[in-house]
């Protein structure tokens, strides 16, 4: 069984940061602003996915055929 760990960290303001998932009620600490920090796109001429993160634009972080294994490297990068 694969477990995912969820960190949420809470800055001295009271702001709240974390990944988002639904397996957390976030809605519950309050109203919510979510910004994107990657996006993961398939590149048709390389034939493989590519993870950009938002800090770091046009720039390609990470890529590789399965997106599953990109989504996996995003997860642990951005945690």
């Amino acid at each position: 069984m694969n477990t995912i760990n969820h960190i949420i960290t809470f800055a001295a303001d009271g702001t709240v940061r974390c990944l988002w998932t639904e397996a957390v009620p976030l809605q519950e600490l309050g109203r919510l602003e979510i910004n994107r920090a990657s996006q993961v796109e398939f590149n048709p001429a390389k034939q493989e996915w590519e993870v950009r993160l938002a800090s770091k634009p046009g720039a390609v972080a990470f890529s590789h055929s399965s997106r599953a294994i990109c989504l996996h490297w995003e997860r642990e990068a951005l945690q």
